[in-house]
Parts: C-alpha cells; structure tokens; sequence
C-alpha cells in the first residue's frame, strides 16, 4: 500500500537516475567523437597547412643496383652523375689453422710451452695502441674475450681451428692491427696464427677502407657506404669502375599524390563517423534500465537495448550537425589561386559520389577520379595525376590554402568558453555541471520519497496499534459475557 502511495516519489526519483544516466553516455559519446576530430586537427591537418607537406622530392638512381637515395627537402631538381671508386669495407683478418683439438679453453702455454707473461699490441685506427697481457695460463677464449673488449668482434671456430676477428666499423678510421714488441706476444701471435706483420704468415687480413665516389667529378671519402651530400643520403652498394650512373632528383608526383589521398581518406573516415552519429536511427520508446527491469532480462538483452539508447546519443546533435556543415561548406567552395582565378575540388577529379549513388552517411564522402583503389571512381579519366604533373606547386597551393581553410575553423569551433574547454566541440564543461546537478536532485528526490515512506510507516504503524487495542478491547468484553 505504502509503495503504491509514493508512486510518484519513487518515479521521480527513477526519471532522475535514467536522465543523469543518459547524460554520462552521451558525455562518453561526445568524448569519443570530439577524440576523432582532435586526432584530424593535430594530425593530418595541422602538416598539410605547410607547403613542405606537398613539395617532396625523389630521386632516381638510373642503375637501382649501384644505390639508393633519399631526397632531403633542401635537394635541387637536377640530374648529376655519380660513379662509386670503391666500397667502405671492415677490417677483417682470417686466421690461419690451428694443429687440430685446439678449442676455447686451451692454454697458450699448451701451443706452445715456452710461452710465459706477455703482451699483445692492439691499435684501432689511429687511437693509441692497447696492450693485452698474456701469460702461460692464458686461455684462446680469453684472447677473444679480450678483444671483444676493445670493441673488435673476435670469434674461435673449433670446427674449423681458426680464430676470425674484425672490426666494429667500415672504414679505415676503424682498421686494427695486431703485433707485438716482445717475444712470449710474438710467440701468442704466432700460435694463435694471427700474426700479421710475419713475412709467410697463413693469417689473411683484409684492411679497412674507406668509400670512395665521384659525384659530378668531385671525390667524396666516408667510414661507410652512406654520403650525405647537398640534400641527397645516398647509400651506394656496389662499385662501377669507369661506368657513370645518373641520379634525377626531381617533385615526388606519386608521393603528392598519396599525401592528397591519405587527407581525403582521413577527411572521408571522420565526416564517415560524424553522419553516423548525427543520422543515428531513434531510440524513442528506450530509457536506461532500472535494476528490477535489468533483473527481468539476460546480459544480452540488456547490451541490445543499451546499445540502441547509445547509438542514438548524438543524432540530430546541433553541435555535430553544425561542424559537418562546417567542414563541407569548406570543403565544396572553391579557393582563390594567386592569379585570381578560382579552384575546386572538381577541377582535379575529385568528387562526391551523389545523392542517388550512395548511402546517407557517405554522400559526403570524396573520391579520386582514376584512384585504381577506389570502387565508385576508379575507372574514370586521372584528372588529379594530370594536374600534378602539369603544375606541381599549383596543385600543392590549393590543398594547402583548403586545409589551412580546415584548420581555422576546427580552431574556431574547438575554442575554449564559459561551456567547453580548449580543443573541445561540445559543452564539456556544463555536462559537466549538469551531471552535478542531477546528483544534488537525486539525493533531494530519494530523501523526499524516504519522508514520505517514514511518514506512511508511523500512520500505519499508529492505526495497527489502535486496532489492535480495539481488538483486546472487544476479547475482554467478550469474555466478560461469557
């Protein structure tokens, strides 16, 4: 009887908590999508506003197989010739073979007996020589050790009984050399048949050599196989002899063409994402469920009928409706190029599919005309490639006047208020607000529908007393009669 009485407490209070519930996920809702459009601010529109995004250059090499280049932005379009002396090359001593059995942990003194405290002479390029001490103890595996120490890589192969050391580094700034001023360094040398100042020494020892080209007839030396030269890394891997290779740098077509994709495709993605949530079907009929109601259904019912509320959250939103209209409005007007004449998106092929030729959520979607990847484009004539080709720096001017076009206005619509934080579509802050205010209604409504509840409790508790003497009342007259 009492629940029934404060039915409309207890509804009140139900509305509040379904309200309050609402606005959490459309919070979270807008904090995904707001996350969406920051991530194509700072991303992919706040590079493309610079010409540097547009006016990459490549460089071909006329023989692949000789070297690749990378192109830097201070490059200049023109062809040079290039030929490649000699390769960098590590130092590299093979050692001779050892008598058989010799393995990591043999001796020095087991080579040769007559061997006692040393030292080796190590120099590195032109560092000061490092001496190695030996004594009879000595072991193969701590020679090598000891030269790994000093940066050289050194190995023992006991299947084939020779010792294999090189250097860290191309180039004759890393070169080693091993010798020895003393006799018991001369005889571990030897044993070891790593000498290599010993006339009819079996040690074979490749020397360390720098990289050699001409590049336009000048020389250029380095430690490796990578030259850095006026705005070309060039990394060479094979010698020509007196055979010349050409390398073209020239505007990157190809690359400004994928950078104009890759704007449109992220552009596509987010005006994609946003139509979703502004033509999101209704979920009128739908409220956030109530713990009896969750109780009566399975875990999968509830996700369907919570997702049907979610998914509905921003649909027709003011807010997203407004910066969709935004950004196409920008996006279909056309730009004024230095000669005055005006640019559009259609003058290079790009085009949105039409009403009739898409669903609702992709009318706004563009499209390269010839893009081979593109399903709705791709067999029509190449208009964009054309114009690149044409006229690089034209191409590169308008999309760089559109998306800096772009960016001020998402500056303009992400600025901070008395209602939204900096970088923030909606109205973080009074949902914020909002949220808080549902608390303080909450608490008032459920502390109003517990007064009440007391209130009815203690009249019931009253008129359960008073009948209940009534009844005693009536058993003892009653009884009297009897």
């Amino acid at each position: 009887i009492i629940t029934e009485l404060v039915s409309v407490n207890s509804y009140k209070v139900a509305s509040l908590q379904k309200e309050q519930t609402k606005l959490s996920w459309k919070t979270d809702a807008w904090k995904s999508m707001n996350s969406k459009v920051y991530s194509f601010y700072t991303s992919t529109l706040s590079d493309l506003r610079f010409s540097s995004s547009y006016s990459t250059r490549k460089t071909t090499v006329s023989d692949s197989n000789v070297a690749t280049v990378k192109t830097g932005s201070g490059a200049s379009n023109t062809t040079q010739t290039m030929r490649v002396d000699q390769m960098a090359k590590a130092g590299y001593l093979t050692g001779g073979k050892l008598g058989g059995g010799v393995t990591a942990d043999t001796k020095l003194s087991e080579l040769d007996s007559s061997i006692g405290p040393g030292q080796i002479k190590l120099t590195i390029g032109k560092d000061n020589p490092i001496n190695i001490d030996i004594t009879a103890d000595t072991t193969v595996k701590d020679i090598v050790d000891k030269l790994k120490e000093q940066g050289l890589n050194a190995s023992f192969d006991e299947k084939n009984q020779r010792m294999f050391i090189s250097s860290a580094e191309t180039g004759e700034n890393y070169d080693f050399t091993l010798e020895s001023e003393d006799e018991n360094g001369k005889k571990a040398l030897a044993v070891l048949k790593i000498n290599m100042t010993e006339p009819n020494t079996e040690a074979k020892k490749i020397p360390g050599q720098n990289a050699i080209i001409y590049l336009n007839d000048a020389e250029f030396t380095s430690d490796t196989n990578t030259f850095e030269i006026n705005g070309l890394t060039i990394n060479v891997m094979q010698e020509t002899g007196d055979k010349e290779v050409t390398l073209t740098t020239g505007v990157d077509t190809d690359g400004m063409y994928e950078t104009i994709k890759n704007f449109l495709t992220k552009y596509n993605e987010l005006m994609e994402g946003m139509l979703e949530g502004y033509n999101a079907d209704t979920s009128k009929g739908y409220e956030p469920l109530t713990s009896d109601e969750k109780a009566a259904m399975t875990e999968t019912e509830i996700d369907e009928w919570e997702k049907k509320i979610k998914d509905s959250l921003l649909r027709r939103d003011e807010t997203l409706g407004s910066t969709i209209s935004a950004l196409n409005k920008i996006m279909n007007e056309g730009i004024e190029m230095k000669d005055g004449s005006m640019m559009y998106l259609f003058d290079l092929g790009i085009n949105t599919p039409g009403y009739f030729n898409a669903e609702e959520n992709y009318r706004n979607s563009f499209h390269i005309d010839g893009d081979k990847d593109d399903t709705v484009s791709g067999k029509k004539e190449d208009k964009l490639m054309a114009a690149i080709n044409a006229d690089p720096d034209k191409v590169a001017t308008f999309f760089q006047e559109l998306t800096e076009k772009l960016y001020s206005k998402l500056t303009d619509l992400m600025g901070s208020s008395n209602y939204s934080s900096a970088y923030t579509l909606y109205n973080d802050k009074q949902m914020k607000t909002d949220y808080t205010d549902y608390t303080s209604k909450i608490a008032k409504a459920e502390k109003d529908l517990n007064a009440k509840m007391d209130k009815y409790y203690q009249k019931f508790a009253a008129m359960e007393a008073a009948m209940a003497k009534v009844q005693s009342q009536q058993n003892s007259f009653t009884s009297m009669l009897g």
